[in-house]
């Protein structure tokens, strides 16, 4: 068996990705500087975007979907005006209009685009379309026609107004929510069009930019060196906004191996939790994995 190339390295690194980089990218070079087996992300970032993306190492990429699934914050910039085929800056200008809202006619447009929406997604996004990704069917001049899809926005508000063609808003969000879509639809529900210039993601999960780390800062002054392990956090960092429930020594090796356990046995310890039941297990303070609860049962459903 052929054995894996670089360290074996656990854990989260939060890098402040730079505009003009893809997610892929991130990883690729955050991959080499650390000489790290195994990394993923946790949460795709637009090239034009800045801000936090998550990067997992190791054991750490097993709970990546509860990062994903974590709340998000964004701020970004609308320019009106211009509306540009790929919904922000990078792309080409596909129509234009002499219309600029008030502050008052865009905060009357955000209550129907907060909530539990139907948001057609940009055209320049990676959803499949009958298998081809649809990115790549807009750059080769077929546009496909993407359906509405749902989508929970919780917070959506106008935080400051540079001049009359920008806007700058803050969008508090769930998963799959598309800050371009909302841009365009914010400006058309105004009756004239535009794009986002400027976004970054400030929060995602638990992660927040206090964790953050430039790119930059993870080149090492020996160029034989790798970056220190020491910048990465721990792997339950990212469970840190899910209930916990702590089980005993007996109870913990039952769930390790696979066993479900009675929620009669647990009453008293059974925390507050969201529809999905979902929660921390914890191990004599350590984090052991996560279960949910259903049918009476506390379930296993990733040991760590």
């Amino acid at each position: 068996m052929r054995r894996r190339r670089g360290r074996p390295l656990n854990g989260w690194l939060i890098v402040d990705k730079p505009s003009g980089m893809t997610s892929t990218q991130v990883v690729g070079r955050a991959k080499r500087l650390f000489d790290a087996q195994k990394v993923g992300h946790g949460g795709t970032l637009d090239p034009l975007a800045t801000g936090l993306l998550p990067l997992a190492f190791g054991t750490a990429t097993k709970t990546v979907p509860y990062v994903m699934d974590g709340t998000k914050v964004y701020q970004f910039t609308l320019r009106m005006g211009e509306a540009r085929d790929s919904d922000d800056a990078d792309g080409a200008v596909t129509a234009t209009s002499d219309v600029r809202p008030t502050d008052e006619q865009l905060r009357a447009a955000l209550p129907a685009l907060t909530g539990n929406i139907m948001q057609v997604p940009p055209v320049y996004s990676a959803l499949k379309v009958a298998g081809e990704r649809a990115y790549d069917m807009a750059r080769d001049g077929r546009p496909p026609d993407l359906p509405p899809r749902p989508a929970r926005v919780d917070r959506f508000e106008l935080i400051a107004r540079p001049d009359a063609d920008t806007a700058v808003f803050e969008v508090e969000s769930g998963k799959g929510v598309y800050m371009r879509a909302l841009a365009r639809d914010v400006a058309l529900a105004c009756g004239t069009v535009g794009h986002i210039a400027v976004l970054r993601r400030l929060r995602v999960g638990p992660f927040t930019e206090a964790d953050a780390i430039m790119l930059d800062k993870l080149t090492p002054n020996d160029d034989n060196a790798h970056a220190s392990a020491e910048l990465l956090l721990p792997v339950e960092t990212a469970l840190a906004d899910i209930p916990a429930l702590a089980l005993t020594e007996e109870e913990s090796v039952l769930l390790r191996h696979g066993r479900a356990l009675s929620l009669l046995d647990l009453m008293g310890r059974i925390p507050q939790t969201d529809a999905s039941g979902t929660v921390r297990v914890m191990d004599a303070g350590r984090v052991l994995g996560l279960g949910r609860l259903e049918d009476g049962q506390l379930k296993p459903v990733r040991i760590l």
